[in-house]
C-alpha cells in the first residue's frame, strides 16, 4: 500500500498517477500494472514540471517490456502534458508473485 502526504501539493499528482497507470494492461496477464505491484514509486514535483515513475517488470526478458514502459509514458504525458515523464526501470527488489495486490490475485487465479 502506497502512503500520500496530503499537506503536499504534490500529493494529488501522485495519486491522480496512480490511478491512471491502471489503465495499462501486462498484455500477457491480463491484470493492470498497479495491481500486479510492478509500479514502485510515483514522484511529483510541480515545481520542476517532472514526473517520475519507478518500476519493475515481471522479469528482464519480458517480450513486452518496452511496450509497457513506453505505455506508463504514454498515458502519464497525455495527463500531464506540462510535465516530463521519467521512466526508470530498476531490477531491485526482484518482482515477485507477492507484489500482487489482492484485487491482482482475484483477476489472475478466480
Amino acid at each position: 500500500m502506497h502512503s500520500f502526504d496530503i499537506t503536499d501539493p504534490d500529493t494529488y499528482i501522485e495519486m491522480e498517477a496512480w490511478e491512471r497507470l491502471r489503465s495499462i494492461i501486462d498484455p500477457e496477464l491480463h491484470v493492470n500494472i498497479i495491481d500486479l505491484g510492478l509500479v514502485y514509486t510515483i514522484r511529483a514535483n510541480s515545481a520542476l514540471r517532472m514526473l517520475v515513475v519507478v518500476m519493475t517488470l515481471s522479469s528482464p526478458s519480458c517480450p513486452v517490456g518496452e511496450a509497457i514502459l513506453q505505455g506508463v509514458a504514454n498515458c502519464l504525458e497525455a495527463r500531464f502534458a506540462d510535465y516530463k515523464t521519467d521512466v526508470q526501470l530498476t531490477w531491485e527488489p526482484v518482482w515477485g508473485f507477492d507484489n500482487i495486490t489482492e484485487e491482482g490475485k482475484k483477476q489472475l487465479w478466480g
